[in-house]
């Protein structure tokens, strides 16, 4: 079960305008569930270190299943994930903006978005997550 590109898109669209609405241009990554690109969106005057830091949000949210906003206290020094950050290529970011996007309870996929203070990022994001959710409600989202 993977996302296919067309709901990539549709979660990528609404994201996008929620970044609208928060006034900060982003990047938009979303990820199969094993955190291989399906589709990137750079929003015009985002920041080109955005590209890879989205890409690597939504890495690390499949990889790790889970928000990436919940490894920061776990990898601060003397925590039992300390250095998490270095390991896998320097692929794994430890600030928010990257959500697991579950399905029946599993992870299929992952967004991860860049561009603005951590708060903004997450905002945004969080906007990807319930635009997969109500997509998943409407039934026209990932192949099975």
């Amino acid at each position: 079960m993977e996302l296919n590109l067309e709901t990539a898109r549709q979660v990528i669209k609404a994201t996008e305008e929620r970044a609208e609405q928060v006034g900060q241009p982003m990047v938009i990554a979303v990820a199969n569930d094993e955190g291989n690109l399906i589709a990137q969106h750079r929003m015009d005057d985002a920041w080109l270190a955005s590209v890879s830091i989205s890409r690597n949000k939504s890495y690390t949210a499949a990889a790790l299943d889970m928000p990436t906003h919940e490894l920061a206290n776990a990898s601060e020094p003397g925590n039992s994930l300390y250095g998490l950050q270095t390991t896998d290529d320097n692929k794994i970011v430890i600030f928010g903006g990257g959500y697991p996007l579950e399905k029946g309870g599993e992870v299929v996929g992952a967004i991860g978005v860049s561009g603005g203070e951590v708060s903004q990022d997450r905002t945004v994001a969080e906007a990807g997550v319930e635009a997969w959710e109500e997509l998943l409600s409407e039934g026209v989202t990932a192949d099975d």
